[in-house]
């Protein structure tokens, strides 16, 4: 139940599972914008479109203009905050230029850069997924189990099941905090590649990897 207060509805202010929305209550477009904020704060991460039209019953097609609202009102506002597009998913964002003031009042380290190895092993995976460990070290022509570990500690890659191949071998992909943290709204964006067939020729492919190369082409 929401709390009810002087005036109006409010709402408990302790996280998304006490968000509730009184069907029975006319909510204009304004209210509906300032809803999808206020869920896409507390959530505190990325969340799908489906679930945020769920939450307001509408559809996607209803709900992606109050998005695109969301988005403009922080932008031409001078807010702190932006709204990402991941794929499917949205989420609130600092702005870049205040990450220092950030880190200085909420003493947050900086990340441990990349390693140069960690970015061959993403864009392999980035311009061919879902792709195996295997294919990965077919490319680098190096073992690359450790760099994908890293990878999807630092989730910017993930498992995405199995390929229907002897040895059943994982596959993976990067993940919506890939696209969050290359400031992308979804691959399509990613810069076009040099010629990638010159690092793995086709002529040095075993049945199965030819069989993989044809699976992996397809990113959508």
């Amino acid at each position: 139940m929401c709390d009810v207060q002087e005036g109006g509805y409010g709402i408990r202010p302790y996280g998304a599972t006490n968000y509730c929305l009184l069907k029975d209550v006319y909510m204009d477009n304004t209210d509906r914008v300032a809803a999808i904020e206020a869920i896409l704060f507390a959530s505190g991460e990325a969340v799908e479109i489906e679930r945020l039209a769920a939450a307001l019953d509408m559809t996607k097609d209803e709900i992606k203009p109050l998005l695109d609202e969301l988005e403009l009102t922080l932008e031409v506002g001078g807010r702190g905050v932006r709204l990402l597009r991941l794929g499917g998913q949205y989420q609130l964002a600092t702005r870049e230029e205040y990450i220092e003031p950030i880190r200085a009042a909420l003493d947050k380290k900086r990340n441990a850069p990349l390693s140069q190895a960690a970015f061959e092993v993403l864009a392999v995976i980035a311009y061919n997924q879902p792709i195996t460990k295997a294919f990965v070290e077919q490319v680098r022509g190096v073992d690359c189990s450790g760099v994908i570990s890293t990878l999807c500690q630092k989730n910017l890659i993930e498992e995405k099941g199995r390929l229907d191949l002897p040895g059943r071998p994982l596959v993976y992909c990067t993940t919506a905090n890939f696209l969050r943290c290359f400031s992308l709204s979804d691959l399509s964006e990613l810069p076009k590649p040099p010629d990638f067939d010159t690092l793995a020729p086709q002529a040095d492919k075993t049945d199965d990897e030819i069989l993989l190369s044809d699976f992996v082409g397809d990113t959508e």
